[in-house]
């Protein structure tokens, strides 16, 4: 046999997929892991590769950054996965947080996944967990709703969680917050324990706990401002309401 029949027969060993967290405020929150992976990854797709750009420089990693978001995500994820059967490493980043949880980052790993490419996520920063832990409410059990729809089908899907007895987190707009909580108030009731914490993990991250009633007349006296994670108590937990924990008077 030849050598050059031999390189014909050896295996294609394929990439990896890594889904990479990056921080949400804090730059410290970066982990060493993801500064080598990333320095490391063959590309690195980014949900904009502006803000992605300025991450990379501040950690020193010059490499290869290409555009992958929502909007074009269906379009360029079958040639990633050809780079992927190739052997190359990707990264996947997005602007904050770990990406796929309510950013770009879903659709790809499940066309990794199906295309047999290992897929690894590394732990690492979200606004999610740090925001039900500092709550106060139970942690023990908790559901994830990220975004609620701004309009059509809103309302059927805030009555569909009328029933629903785990603590329950949202992601929201600052322009938004007052709207979605007298919502809350309407379908859950205004004496539902409520936590909003913003700016998690930057200089003026905040919780802001009580009733839903409560925490409304705190954001009408005071203009809510950054990013927005509303932390809300199930129907079972109701009974905990009158134990107020408070990290700001309101």
């Amino acid at each position: 046999m030849t050598q050059k029949n031999i390189y014909l027969y050896l295996p294609i060993i394929m990439g990896i997929l890594y889904i990479v967290p990056t921080p949400v405020g804090n730059m410290e929150d970066m982990t060493l892991r993801a500064i080598r992976i990333l320095k490391e990854a063959d590309v690195v797709l980014a949900e904009d590769t502006r803000t992605s750009g300025i991450l990379l420089k501040h950690f020193d990693i010059k490499n290869h950054l290409i555009s992958h978001h929502k909007f074009n995500e269906h379009g360029t994820s079958a040639g990633i996965v050809e780079r992927l059967k190739a052997g190359q490493t990707v990264a996947l980043v997005s602007d904050a947080g770990t990406p796929g949880i309510s950013d770009p980052g879903f659709f790809l790993a499940r066309e990794a996944a199906r295309a047999g490419i290992t897929v690894q996520t590394l732990p690492g920063p979200t606004a999610c967990i740090p925001a039900v832990v500092s709550s106060g409410l139970p942690c023990d059990r908790f559901c994830f709703e990220g975004f609620i729809p701004q309009k059509k089908g809103r309302q059927t899907y805030l009555n569909s969680l009328k029933e629903e007895t785990r603590t329950m987190v949202f992601y929201e707009s600052p322009y938004r917050l007052l709207k979605t909580l007298n919502q809350f108030a309407e379908i859950f009731g205004e004496d539902r324990p409520v936590s909003v914490a913003r700016e998690i993990s930057k200089v003026h991250e905040e919780h802001v706990r009580g009733t839903l009633t409560e925490v409304i007349g705190h954001f009408k006296n005071i203009e809510p401002r950054g990013e927005i994670v509303i932390v809300l108590a199930g129907k079972e937990n109701i009974k905990h309401k009158n134990k107020k924990l408070k990290d700001v008077e309101i």
